[in-house]
């Protein structure tokens, strides 16, 4: 594990903390869905959701910017560390277990836990 990793694990933790969440470890090389096209115009807000993890190298976290897209091409599979360049501030969520949420954008940050995305 490289310092910038580290870094963010310690932001995770944080994060997990402020809002009284379990935490779950998103290494890196881990696979998660982004909705690469909808970065591309820099829509906000940012917006992720964990699913309950189901494979030993994927985190389960699906996260887009603007509207979201039922298509089936919507996500594609990114490794956390791509993030780095297309929305770092995004990797500070990821520590969060299955079942959270999270928004933001330059000035709002909404956190919150949502028991539905267990029973998919």
């Amino acid at each position: 594990m490289d310092n910038i990793e580290k870094e963010f694990l310690e932001s995770q933790k944080a994060i997990c903390k402020k809002y009284n969440a379990e935490f779950l470890a998103a290494p890196f090389d881990n696979l998660i869905g982004v909705a690469l096209k909808s970065f591309e115009a820099f829509n906000m807000p940012i917006n992720g959701l964990r699913h309950p993890t189901e494979r030993a190298l994927s985190a389960n976290w699906f996260i887009w910017a603007g509207e979201y897209s039922d298509s089936d091409d919507f996500f594609q599979p990114v490794h956390i560390k791509h993030l780095l360049d297309l929305c770092p501030k995004a990797i500070n969520y990821l520590g969060l277990a299955p079942g959270w949420r999270f928004l933001f954008d330059s000035q709002y940050e909404d956190v919150w836990y949502d028991e539905q995305l267990l029973n998919i």
